[in-house]
């Protein structure tokens, strides 16, 4: 249906949430940015295939399925799914050992992965895991995606020089290319060159020049009328048609599962976490509304059938969203384009894929390497937050130097440290009169007292087990150094969202201590939930009377009942 009325934008059908409303003027722009996005993507996912290490017409297919179902099923307009770098990576790093590259095995434990993930996602939609996507901070996300770039453009080299390469692990395929380095061939060599220059200039000139495209053409056309193949490898004959639909034939065992399970646990992360992020990028750009539990809904029958038609698991991909996005296209529509001019290729253009030299892919999927490498993003990070810096360093040494899979794993931990360090030891103050009704916030150490005999401490966070002992520590420092002593002490709540069970027993400890000191404890802004969730324990051990609606009530009250004036 189309709508062209001004209220459009609140309508929604349970499917084609990604497409609909939409204009008939906006349609033209719509096929022009579908049409760009197949010049664009097609030899981009043909170089993915060389890092998941499936055959060439797979890559073909993630812009088949696994996209129609996301532009019907998923509900962000404007996201892209498809073959991904990262998620192939993680794909060819878990495979290592399991089975032959390319092998009919391989692909079976490939589509096997895509079901699993798929699982997981649908599993996160139906037990409300949608905000597992905010454990991945862009701090490590970053640092991961730097380091699954090095590692893609560098295990290309050898495919660029000709050489044969060879080796598990980047360090390794180095130092065997170091080696081999007498042994490049010049023909590959140029044609690297070459792909280079073309794709590399033709960004300089526009971004929405398909330099990929216009090498890719070039180099077959060149390899035909040369006949490069006997002077370097090539492609050879790629099977056209459509894919074929069905389950994966494997023989299934515990001891299987268990060595695919984390692989494809580790796909699920970075898909949740890079297509959370993308979509509500855009969402927030064009002011428009997105569901992540549709979206991973859309993501998961994706995946499957991604799964039933013979290729890898499909993620969705930052850098052909903006090139759709870039290109004009609004919705899902432009990807729908895409998709049949994908099929028109399978079904009749596939017989000149096979003159592609090899050094030609293994230059594109190089140059996507290089992009997904953020020295800005790490620079930045550098600059303004030094020790989140060495997160994002660590986490791009551990993917170059231990694996893609182990990578996203160690930076899930990584991001949970982060944050549980700054909850564990918050910077927390105690507050002091400025002016009438405005209080500035001084640190613990300042022992500073709003008036004499009375301190007004705000606590910054949420208080549970792992800083219970600092609360306590600086309620016992401000007490003990107190000048002159302390009559009342008021803890302003306005940040604690929450009191877990080790923190409600602190706190009663806490108020033991004040008690035999004499020292009158009390509240200001506790949040409702809080008041809810701990009203009873709260008014037993205080009394409805230590609870104030605000700093200045806590302070009228005190000055009326020990007669201080302010300082």
């Amino acid at each position: 249906m189309l709508d062209e009325e001004n209220n459009a934008h609140t309508f929604r059908f349970p499917i084609l949430q990604g497409v609909l409303p939409i204009k008939r003027t906006q349609i033209p722009a719509e096929v022009i940015a579908g049409i760009t996005l197949a010049a664009l993507a097609i030899p981009e996912v043909m170089g993915y295939t060389k890092i998941s290490g499936t055959p060439i017409v797979t890559g073909l297919y993630t812009l088949l399925i696994p996209m129609v179902l996301f532009g019907l099923f998923g509900s962000s307009r404007h996201l892209v799914v498809s073959a991904d770098s990262a998620t192939a990576a993680i794909l060819s790093a878990g495979l290592v050992g399991l089975a032959a590259i390319g092998s009919d095995q391989y692909m079976a434990l490939a589509a096997v992965l895509a079901f699993m993930a798929a699982g997981f996602l649908l599993l996160a939609r139906f037990i409300g895991l949608g905000f597992m996507a905010d454990f991945l901070s862009r701090t490590v996300l970053i640092g991961f995606l730097t380091g699954v770039g090095l590692q893609v453009a560098l295990g290309e080299v050898s495919g660029m020089l000709g050489l044969k390469g060879g080796g598990h692990g980047t360090l390794l395929k180095i130092w065997n290319d170091f080696q081999q380095i007498k042994q490049i061939n010049s023909y590959s060599l140029t044609i690297a060159f070459s792909v280079l220059l073309v794709i590399i200039g033709s960004k300089k000139l526009s971004h929405k020049i398909p330099g990929a495209l216009l090498a890719v053409i070039g180099a077959i056309i060149a390899s035909w009328l040369l006949d490069l193949k006997s002077h370097v490898h090539v492609l050879g004959m790629v099977p056209s048609g459509l894919p074929h639909i069905g389950l994966p034939d494997i023989k299934w065992d515990w001891e299987l599962i268990e060595k695919l399970v984390p692989i494809a646990f580790a796909m699920f992360v970075v898909i949740l976490a890079q297509s959370a992020a993308t979509s509500r990028a855009y969402a927030i750009r064009y002011n428009e509304n997105f569901s992540e539990n549709t979206d991973l809904v859309g993501l998961g029958l994706a995946n499957i059938g991604a799964g039933l038609s013979g290729t890898f698991v499909v993620n969705g991909s930052p850098t052909k969203t903006q090139m759709v996005d870039s290109a004009g296209g609004r919705t899902q529509l432009s990807l729908l384009i895409t998709s049949l001019i994908v099929l028109l290729v399978l079904l009749f253009l596939t017989g000149p894929l096979a003159y592609i030299p090899d050094a030609v892919l293994s230059t594109v999927v190089f140059l996507i390497g290089i992009d997904l490498i953020d020295v800005k993003g790490m620079h930045s990070i550098f600059v303004r937050r030094r020790s989140e810096f060495w997160v994002a360093l660590f986490t791009t040494l551990m993917v170059v130097c231990i694996g893609v899979e182990q990578g996203i794993l160690f930076a899930i931990v990584l991001s949970l440290i982060v944050h549980t360090r700054r909850g564990y030891h918050p910077k927390n103050a105690v507050l002091v009169p400025t002016e009438p009704g405005v209080w500035r916030p001084q640190p613990v150490l300042s022992k500073a007292q709003a008036l004499k005999g009375l301190v007004l401490y705000r606590f910054t966070h949420s208080m549970y087990y792992a800083n219970a002992q600092l609360f306590s520590e600086e309620i016992t420092y401000l007490t003990n150094n107190a000048e002159p002593p302390l009559r009342w002490f008021c803890i302003d709540a306005s940040a604690i969202d929450d009191i877990d069970y080790t923190a409600a027993e602190t706190l009663r400890s806490v108020y033991a201590i004040l008690k035999e000191k004499k020292i009158r404890l009390v509240f200001a802004h506790v949040l409702d939930n809080v008041k809810e969730e701990n009203h009873n324990e709260l008014l037993q051990l205080l009394g409805k009377e230590a609870f104030y609606n605000s700093l200045h009530d806590v302070v009228k009250t005190y000055q009326q009942q020990t007669n201080i004036e302010e300082n």
